[in-house]
């Protein structure tokens, strides 16, 4: 990524997308402590929601060349949280008035506010040491969190959705049961790349 064009939009993406997720944690850490976990959704659900499909980009970007990530991985990523802003707790009322729903978007907006503060800072060349430490070591607890919470909204809108479609029942009902393996080789992944970033940095200095 070597013209100023690309680095710029790249960095604008990252930035606008890190206030938004900010956004979304502030919303409904405020409506957690104001209202209840079954408020939340009606304070900040709608905003969550187009949030998260901005993620979108992220795949145009990899098709693009802009960026080095998996586009597998990457597609999984984005896919199973568009599921869940748009085919789960947008249909389903359960799920909605969890304390799931609150723990996941904790979980969704913590990890996003550091990880597009890091990527600004990394494409500038100018990543803070705490930005690292954040991105590489705060998914021991978050990832968990985070794929718990997802799946407990799923496996809460699994009655609503056999009324609503038995096909569609199904579908999620197989999406719940690939949790278990799915979160265990993110979460080697991560504890590869922290490993990697971390460590290695460390041999290095």
């Amino acid at each position: 990524m070597d013209r100023p064009q690309e680095k710029s939009s790249l960095i604008a993406y990252n930035a606008i997308s890190c206030v938004l997720w900010l956004g979304v944690l502030g919303r409904t850490v405020l409506a957690f402590s104001s209202a209840g976990s079954e408020n939340v959704y009606a304070s900040v659900g709608e905003y969550t929601k187009w949030t998260q499909t901005l993620a979108l980009l992220e795949i145009v970007h990899i098709v693009l060349g802009l960026l080095r990530s998996s586009l597998p991985t990457t597609i999984v990523q984005v896919s199973s949280r568009i599921l869940l802003v748009w085919g789960i707790t947008n249909l389903f009322e359960a799920p909605q008035v969890s304390l799931a729903y609150s723990s996941m978007l904790v979980a969704w907006s913590v990890t996003e506010v550091y990880r597009y503060s890091y990527y600004v800072t990394n494409i500038m060349g100018r990543t803070p040491r705490f930005l690292t430490w954040l991105r590489y070591n705060t998914f021991f607890v978050l990832y968990p969190m985070g794929a718990g919470s997802e799946a407990w909204c799923i496996y809460q809108s699994l009655a609503e959705a056999k009324v609503f479609n038995a096909n569609y029942y199904w579908v999620l009902v197989a999406i719940l049961v690939t949790y278990p393996p799915g979160l265990y080789k993110q979460y080697t992944h991560m504890v590869s790349q922290r490993r990697k970033n971390i460590r290695g940095k460390k041999r290095q200095t």
